[in-house]
């Protein structure tokens, strides 16, 4: 007997819950009860990238949640992109409240290591020339490490969103903030462990077209880091929860009622 239950979805860098609009009423439609959470400075999220000077800033939105719900629910967190580390800590900091975590293209820490190890392997498959018109800032002097970037138009167009149709590109070139990089905080010593994150059941969905986590980096984490299961969407891009919205529902019901 198939059974409701409580799906979490956390965006990637520089998009929103609004990202989800499309993915939504079709878990909805499924069964299923969502939630999508804007995390700081991010989507309507009142707070500007200047008030975010922490990777907790930014995340403070979902410990939030988590930490609202009641002690005896149990959630699926579904983290895309840079969301990745976003539900990995809230799985290190509420294991009690997680049933499992679905990373979709996404940062898959290993605990052994800083978090910062994914963005170093991260950049090692993205050379800087294709990144085309994302800008950065460097709040800190030219000397150092960025602070913040923003996805440029064509990026967005040839890199995140293309396989996607042209009102959502537009639709992205609209809501897409700029985000920190918190390359400080991740360069810290790792703040997951075994005993929480490592407990819990992990699911890869590999984006086979991704324009953003190449498909060599997507298969470094997944080796760097091996979840439980790995499922992979074909001629899917990095935008999969609007380029193939049904694939990736039908992905998640499936995923969700094992759990």
């Amino acid at each position: 007997m198939e059974t409701k239950k409580h799906i979490v979805l956390v965006h990637g860098a520089s998009h929103g819950a609004w990202c989800w609009y499309k993915l939504v009423p079709l878990l909805k439609l499924a069964g299923h009860q969502v939630t999508t959470v804007d995390l700081g400075a991010s989507g309507i999220n009142p707070k500007q990238i200047d008030d975010i000077t922490s990777i907790s800033d930014y995340l403070q939105p979902l410990m939030d949640f988590m930490s609202s719900l009641p002690q005896d629910e149990k959630v699926i967190l579904v983290g895309h992109s840079f969301g990745g580390i976003g539900i990995s800590l809230a799985m290190e900091n509420f294991p009690e409240k997680v049933l499992a975590a679905v990373f979709v293209a996404a940062y898959m820490p290993n605990c052994s290591v800083p978090l910062i190890t994914l963005q170093q392997e991260f950049f090692k498959w993205t050379p800087m020339d294709s990144l085309m018109d994302c800008t950065f800032t460097f709040g800190r002097g030219p000397e150092n490490p960025p602070t913040s970037g923003s996805f440029g138009p064509i990026y967005l167009e040839k890199r995140v969103y293309q396989n996607c149709q042209p009102e959502e590109i537009e639709l992205a070139k609209m809501l897409v903030r700029p985000c920190g990089t918190f390359f400080i905080d991740l360069a810290k010593e790792c703040p997951i462990t075994e005993a929480k994150y490592g407990s819990i059941n992990r699911i890869f969905v590999v984006c086979h077209d991704d324009g953003v986590m190449k498909e060599g980096f997507q298969r470094w984490v997944i080796e760097n880091s091996p979840p439980k299961e790995v499922i992979v969407i074909n001629k899917a891009d990095h935008m999969v929860m609007l380029s193939k919205p049904q694939e990736l529902c039908q992905c998640l019901h499936e995923i969700v009622q094992k759990y």
